[in-house]
């Protein structure tokens, strides 16, 4: 018998869509006005990380100390540099596939969230069509600790009145299958997340989640 969950809570970035190379090409610039090394490898690790902790890998090859203040401003200096270039989103970026399972989901009695740590999950959702679709959603303006501190999670869970043992959690990063295993959530894996075999089940495309949570044989 399979197990009956009755919400979804997915990670925004890479999950329902992406935003991987906006991230990149602000981080770049920023990392460039500095003088400091940065590439698509580098970029890699900041995958599912907080806008602070992802500052905090960029300024490794960063030679002398920085002030908090200044270390807000080089991060508020990126944010800025990333929501210009997200303003070329549009919902052409929801690809049919996600917005056809979303559709089903919903259609199947399930409750669906968002559980980012991104502070500009709202505007992302606004810009691909999707600003009033979910039931919730919990970001980085409502949480303290980014992934794998189960924190987001955890929020969008109580949100929508449920325990972590009735969501499942979807997400593309290692950080958060282990946020959402340190959270007592089922996971599922999508993506390079696959690759940490923490998952409780892994998917090759967003559209298997129907077999997982609609399919009852």
């Amino acid at each position: 018998m399979k197990k009956q969950y009755k919400a979804i809570i997915f990670d925004l970035d890479g999950v329902i869509c992406h935003t991987d190379q906006y991230h990149y090409l602000a981080w770049k610039a920023l990392a460039d006005r500095l003088g400091v090394y940065f590439d698509e490898k580098i970029n890699n690790r900041l995958r599912g990380v907080s806008r602070m902790e992802s500052l905090k890998i960029v300024l490794e090859r960063c030679s002398g100390t920085l002030t908090n203040e200044e270390k807000q401003a080089l991060a508020e200096e990126k944010n800025v540099l990333y929501r210009e270039l997200l303003k070329k989103m549009s919902p052409a970026d929801l690809s049919a596939e996600v917005k056809e399972t979303l559709d089903a989901l919903r259609a199947g009695g399930l409750m669906l969230a968002i559980g980012s740590s991104s502070k500009n999950t709202r505007f992302i959702l606004q810009r691909i069509g999707l600003d009033d679709y979910f039931d919730a959603v919990s970001d980085g303006n409502n949480i303290t600790n980014s992934k794998p501190d189960p924190e987001v999670f955890l929020k969008a869970a109580q949100m929508i009145g449920l325990p972590p043992k009735a969501c499942l959690v979807v997400e593309d990063a290692k950080a958060g299958i282990e946020a959402a295993l340190a959270g007592g959530f089922d996971s599922a894996a999508l993506g390079d997340a696959v690759r940490c075999g923490l998952a409780d089940h892994n998917l090759n495309a967003f559209a298997d989640l129907k077999k997982i949570v609609l399919e009852t044989a």
